[in-house]
């Protein structure tokens, strides 16, 4: 686990829990927050990142003994992390195997999750096992051998690895780098063997927000666009972003500003400005002046410091205003 941001500072904050993907930990996320699309967003922010169990930097092998968990498992034990930093409630952002994760998370608790950001997000079981049936065969012991990480290349990438890419190559041997250098291959196929024995995901009973992201050239552009149709339409939005396969790598600021407005409207880092937008006019405070969102108008008074109006909107979110939070651990 990695933390970015003074959690203390939580009321006045968004705070974001991230899951990360098959083939890669904290650092695929910890790099998009570092961007400069994200600047701003971060300054207001506090950052969770989650490493599956083996997957930190350099670890060692999971003991024998150690039953890898679950996807439904990893998300529902989400909130013992939070209870440890004793965070009420966070917007979780997930990719793929990780997105999963969040998903079940948000299912099992939502009176400690304001939204979810799921990029790549598998709805089913069946239909992405028969995709992949003949891209993925086995390890070789415990390494990553080359039909596994032909797996992995087709499941972060998807069809940008086709054809004439001119990256192709690049692409490719930073991942593989990444892959053979600091990931435990060991654990990294305890990860892919969960995800791939995971069970349907029933987003239909979801009762926060979704914010759904693929990219046009991703394995699960289809997959995901499937789920959106089965859903609430009042409770999800879909972004399907052109030429991209991997959209926090290929397209950070689209995914950044699709973040900012799905957080706007769930009344947090309402002092972020939209790119494109006069700060000065977008926090006007002359005399009758507020600023409307997809919420409904907050107004900013003369005496609200932007911290303060950063404060999330509880009245929005997707639980009742009756529900109780439960206990925070101390």
């Amino acid at each position: 686990m990695r933390q970015a941001g003074d959690l203390s500072q939580q009321e006045k904050r968004a705070v974001f829990l991230t899951v990360h993907d098959l083939g890669t930990n904290h650092s695929s996320f910890e790099e998009f927050v570092n961007s400069a699309c994200m600047i701003e967003i971060k300054e207001r922010s506090c950052f969770i990142h989650i490493d599956v169990p083996g997957h930190a930097d350099n670890a060692p092998n999971l003991a024998d003994s150690f039953q890898f968990p679950s996807l439904q498992l990893l998300g529902e034990e989400l909130v013992t992390v939070l209870d440890f930093l004793h965070v009420k409630y966070v917007i979780g952002i997930g990719e793929g195997a990780g997105a999963n994760v969040l998903a079940r998370f948000g299912l099992a608790h939502p009176s400690r999750c304001l939204g979810l950001i799921l990029i790549n997000v598998t709805g089913s079981a069946a239909s992405v096992l028969d995709v992949f049936k003949t891209k993925f065969i086995s390890w070789k012991g415990d390494e990553v051998g080359q039909s596994a990480e032909d797996f992995l290349l087709y499941h972060k990438f998807g069809y940008q690895l086709v054809g004439d890419n001119p990256d192709k190559e690049k692409i490719v041997s930073e991942f593989q780098s990444r892959l053979h250098s600091s990931l435990n291959s060991k654990n990294l196929k305890q990860y892919v063997k969960a995800f791939m024995s995971r069970k349907d995901l029933p987003l239909k009973n979801c009762k926060v927000d979704l914010l759904l992201i693929t990219g046009i050239m991703s394995p699960y552009a289809s997959v995901v666009e499937k789920l959106y149709k089965d859903l609430n339409k009042e409770k999800v939005t879909l972004l399907k972003v052109e030429r991209a396969g991997d959209v926090l790598a290929d397209a950070p600021a689209k995914v950044a500003q699709s973040i900012l407005l799905f957080c706007k409207g769930q009344g947090l880092l309402t002092s972020v400005a939209m790119p494109g937008v006069d700060r000065n006019r977008a926090f006007s405070t002359s005399s009758g002046g507020s600023t409307e969102g997809s919420t409904g108008a907050r107004r900013l008074s003369r005496g609200m410091s932007m911290e303060d109006y950063d404060k999330p909107n509880i009245r929005r979110l997707s639980v009742t205003i009756n529900e109780q939070l439960p206990p925070i651990k101390k």
